[in-house]
């Protein structure tokens, strides 16, 4: 992808990761430790999951496509470098997002009067993938964030005076 009506698509697509990965990453968490957010959930922790894990390499390569457009600055390549990154931690939250939807569908399906045992009841396997998602979920969460920053300096860096111009002095609206 390369340009959106006539805009470069990654400044377009960096708002769906920037959304969708931390809604992701908290709603992963809520479902791990907490079985009725899991069932609430259901299907849509998952799927929620997909697109976001989707979007990553979109933007990135949206924003690979707009590097080659812009001149050549440290700004830009530490931002690049850093987007590179998030890939891992959205295959994370999918898998774990996937693992957490399935445990809460055979929870379900083991607790109805036909059903027997399961694993997944086990206090043991509800920390670690409690513990497991909060550690991909701050971790995608603090890598998007980090990345956020670093694309906002790289934009931003000369692109504003830090001074207001004489004639809105004093006019807030």
């Amino acid at each position: 992808m390369s340009l959106i009506n006539g805009l470069p698509a990654h400044i377009l697509l960096v708002h769906i990761v920037v959304v969708l990965v931390p809604l992701t990453a908290l709603a992963l968490v809520a479902a791990a430790v907490w079985p009725r957010a899991a069932n609430r959930l259901g299907v849509l922790l998952p799927a929620l999951a997909l697109v976001s894990l989707v979007s990553v390499p979109l933007t990135t390569n949206a924003g690979e496509w707009l590097e080659r457009h812009v001149d050549d600055d440290p700004l830009v390549r530490k931002h690049t470098e850093l987007g590179d990154g998030l890939l891992p931690w959205a295959l994370g939250l999918f898998v774990l997002a996937v693992v957490v939807w399935w445990g809460a569908r055979e929870l379900r399906r083991t607790q109805s009067p036909a059903g027997g045992s399961s694993r997944w009841s086990s206090l043991p396997v509800r920390i670690v993938l409690g513990l497991l998602s909060a550690v991909i979920a701050v971790g995608a969460v603090v890598d998007v964030y980090r990345i956020g920053d670093s694309g906002a300096k790289a934009a931003w860096h000369d692109g504003f005076s830090k001074t207001a111009h004489a004639e809105h002095d004093g006019d807030d609206s």
